[in-house]
């Protein structure tokens, strides 16, 4: 099977399970666990942050940052395609009660001028808002990788408005490899970054969450709210730690083979945007979710990502005769959907 739903399917690699196997563990509740520890200590070096916090999943790391930097009844500017205001299950009104304003931006990309027009005076009437959260890369956006001077303008922006900047950064490494842009470069302007290890870095579950040492200290807390203290979670930690050393440059593996998908496609008759990272949509399928079960039925494996689209991730479970297959299986599919 080909699959190609998404980058959160990939298996540990044989040295990666070997890591986890010789990890050294401790009680991570209680803060003993010197995998987990040093994991935190590399993801903040790495961020240009002062501290870092191993939470078992994506969603948790943008809604502890999301507790972290707000007060209840305010409210958080995102872009309208983002993954807290879509896929995170209302979790930002429940957990921080707050509300969330969606903006629009081309490709998942907020506008300076966006951003500057959705600041509200102060009033008891409006909810201030007081976080604005970015994407890096843009998933909805077809893993648009944010241009640093844009990133740098936003954050400056906001900070001069008084608020605080949070960067989903769930595939930022795709765009650090991408941008041949350094991860503390990019993070110049952003107080906290969550990045997750078990998309295109291949670890089975884990992200990070990196900022300030005190509000990483709050957010601690806030994930034993959450029911998210894993207990000897070197296991996983260690996994993590492998793949900041060895998965980080292979992205770039996963660029290329997109680039060659979507080209193939294009060959096809599909239509498919050049990508900028490692994940491919292609637009204009007259019944998405047919086609995906048509694909399946002959080993392929993709995704419906919207009425006439569909999305197709590379990983390092996928290698050229696996996109030598998606193409054969798509180009004989092409006339019926």
């Amino acid at each position: 099977m080909v699959d190609l739903r998404s980058d959160t399917v990939t298996r540990p690699t044989a040295a990666m399970v070997k890591a986890m196997i010789e990890a050294p563990l401790g009680d991570d509740v209680y803060g003993e666990d010197p995998t987990v520890n040093r994991l935190e200590e590399v993801a903040a070096e790495r961020a240009g942050k002062e501290a870092g916090l191993f939470v078992p999943s994506g969603t948790m790391a943008n809604q502890i940052a999301i507790r972290i930097l707000t007060r209840g009844g305010d409210e958080v500017l995102t872009h309208e395609d983002s993954h807290p205001m879509n896929w995170e299950a209302g979790g930002a009104a429940v957990i921080s009660g707050v509300q969330l304003r969606p903006l629009p931006g081309a490709n998942g990309i907020l506008e300076e001028e966006t951003v500057r027009k959705a600041f509200k005076p102060e009033d008891p009437h409006i909810a201030p808002p007081t976080l604005l959260t970015l994407e890096d890369t843009a998933n909805r956006g077809g893993g648009t990788v944010y241009p640093l001077d844009r990133l740098d303008a936003l954050g400056e922006i906001a900070h001069n408005q008084g608020l605080s900047v949070h960067l989903d950064g769930a595939r930022v490494f795709n765009a650090v490899v991408e941008s041949g842009v350094p991860l503390d470069r990019r993070l110049a302007h952003i107080d906290t970054v969550s990045f997750c290890l078990s998309k295109g870095l291949g670890c089975p579950a884990g992200s990070l969450l990196c900022g300030p040492r005190d509000a990483i200290a709050f957010g601690r807390r806030v994930r034993k709210m959450l029911g998210g203290g894993m207990r000897q979670a070197g296991i996983l930690a260690a996994a993590g730690l492998f793949a900041l050393e060895h998965h980080v440059g292979r992205l770039a593996e996963d660029h290329r083979r997109a680039q060659v998908l979507a080209e193939a496609l294009r060959g096809a008759g599909y239509t498919a945007a050049s990508p900028s990272t490692n994940l491919v949509f292609v637009n204009g399928v007259r019944a998405p979710r047919e086609l995906c079960e048509a694909a399946k039925s002959r080993g392929v494996l993709f995704s419906a990502a919207g009425p006439n689209t569909v999305r197709l991730a590379l990983h390092l479970d996928i290698d050229d005769v696996g996109v030598a297959r998606a193409v054969q299986v798509l180009s004989d599919l092409a006339e019926a959907y």
